[in-house]
């Protein structure tokens, strides 16, 4: 499949008109990156990152998993994952800002996308098998999903979702709608 600016922009038009999660993903996207930055934000926001990734994919994650996941996180202190929070904000790279959300309990190199997609939607796009596979279909990657995938996995795929955006002259949140839309 080759990827083209008119079926970006249809798909994460798509996305918008049928996927369950799109109002409060686009709600949170409005808000949480302003309430990290200021440290302004509960533990619930954190909670909601982490919940996020795994419930987007709407029951074809195991709920088990998923669930072991989210209480995993929950096992973090606060403190904790407010400081890594903030070294994420203020990391100078992608790079930094994963490595300092890894270090918190239950956040792999996936979730940690997720947060960096909600710390600053304009810089970071979310990483998983559905977004790296369709890209690859695509040819747009070469490896298959690295599960789990490493930082640098991630600094490859967000590099090349960054030069796609611009490409398709869009934003990281609509460039993650067409890839989610075109992948299912």
């Amino acid at each position: 499949m080759e990827l083209a600016d008119s079926l970006v922009a249809a798909k994460a038009r798509e996305y918008r008109e049928r996927e369950p999660l799109y109002a409060v993903e686009a709600e949170q996207l409005e808000t949480l990156p302003a309430a990290f930055a200021a440290g302004e934000y509960g533990r619930r926001d954190a909670v909601w990152v982490v919940r996020w990734y795994y419930r987007r994919f709407l029951g074809d994650y195991p709920d088990a998993d998923r669930r072991a996941a989210e209480d995993h996180f929950r096992d973090n202190d606060f403190e904790t994952v407010r400081s890594a929070i903030a070294a994420a904000v203020d990391a100078a790279d992608a790079a930094a800002a994963v490595e300092a959300l890894t270090a918190l309990e239950a956040v792999d190199v996936p979730v940690a996308s997720a947060f960096c997609m909600f710390l600053d939607p304009d810089e970071y796009v979310v990483v998983g098998p559905r977004e790296w596979a369709m890209l690859r279909d695509a040819d747009e990657l070469e490896r298959p999903y690295p599960d789990p995938p490493s930082v640098a996995d991630y600094e490859r795929y967000l590099e090349r979702c960054r030069t796609l955006a611009d490409r398709f002259d869009c934003d990281l949140w609509t460039l993650y709608r067409a890839l989610w839309r075109l992948s299912d």
